[in-house]
């Protein structure tokens, strides 16, 4: 191996802390899946990130009187996007596995790049379209044939599907405000426009409180403080890392889930696995990029353009 290949292979700290997260990240389907029993999805999401704007607020509160326009504006903006893409998510967890939630989430990495072309015009690149083509791909294996709505995707995948945009439009954000804030004012304030968009529109939903549970409470006490350092890591990390780079590092998540909700007793017929498959893989290929003047493809480059 060269020396420019083992410099292309070596992680920086910050993609070691993504990659650590994605992790936790997947843990936190099969948990979700199993709050459901015992509650409505817009009271767990401000539950959950409730608890994480508290843990934040008090590790920032001693830079928080620094907050600027910006970061409101960028706080609010990106919280909307967490609570859009966490509500829908959840939403659809009520009916179908976590493990097939989480692969089917990872579809907003090769849609990264198509918000990019509606919003700013920038073309995709054949890869990119190759990996939505093979996400898609991956979308049919995984749809129920049994299921008659549209054609084998039922209620709990098209929420999922929808939530995927929103969470794209996040890491977009994330990305684009990155170096222009800071990642601790702007975590609090994205995380609490999350809980309170979720507890504002529960009437809207008519959805009702749930009843005590400890079961409930541990989920959304622990899953809080998971996103509040989830959200730190991604805003602190992403600083360095572009959205592409980081999108790629994010594949990771959906086989974490996999693993967890295979160690938890969810059976994902061998189709939809190779459905998952397929998508892990868009997701891999959307974001690679040929070199200029070479035939091979070089995902190593850290400071590589979004």
């Amino acid at each position: 191996m060269t020396a420019p290949s083992r410099r292309a292979l070596r992680l920086t700290r910050q993609e070691l802390s993504l990659l650590l997260i994605t992790v936790f990240w997947g843990g936190t389907f099969l948990i979700v899946h199993l709050a459901m029993a015992v509650s409505g999805p817009l009271f767990f999401v401000g539950l959950r990130f409730g608890c994480a704007a508290i843990v934040t607020g008090a590790l920032a509160w001693p830079v928080m009187c620094g907050l600027t326009r910006l970061e409101l504006k960028s706080g609010i903006l990106i919280g909307l996007t967490i609570y859009l893409g966490y509500a829908l998510q959840t939403w659809g967890l009520q009916t179908i596995l976590s493990s097939k939630s989480a692969f089917i989430t990872s579809l907003y990495v090769p849609i990264v790049p198509l918000l990019q072309w509606l919003v700013l015009r920038r073309m995709p690149s054949v890869m990119a379209w190759t990996g939505v083509g093979l996400a898609f791909i991956g979308m049919l294996l995984m749809s129920d044939p049994g299921d008659a709505v549209a054609g084998g995707l039922g209620l709990g995948e098209w929420l999922t599907v929808i939530s995927t945009v929103a969470i794209a439009a996040e890491i977009l954000l994330i990305g684009g405000y990155a170096d222009q804030v800071d990642a601790r004012r702007v975590t609090v304030i994205q995380v609490g426009v999350a809980s309170l968009m979720s507890f504002a529109t529960m009437p809207l939903a008519g959805e009702a409180l749930p009843p005590f549970s400890w079961h409930l409470l541990l989920a959304g006490v622990g899953l809080g403080i998971a996103s509040a350092v989830i959200q730190l890591t991604m805003n602190w990390a992403q600083k360095q890392i572009s959205p592409t780079r980081a999108s790629v590092i994010y594949a990771a998540e959906p086989v974490w889930a996999g693993i967890i909700g295979r160690m938890a007793g969810e059976h994902l017929p061998p189709l939809a696995l190779l459905g998952g498959a397929s998508i892990v893989l868009g997701v891999v290929v959307s974001e690679l990029k040929p070199k200029r003047g070479r035939a091979r493809i070089d995902i190593g480059a850290v400071n590589d353009p979004a």
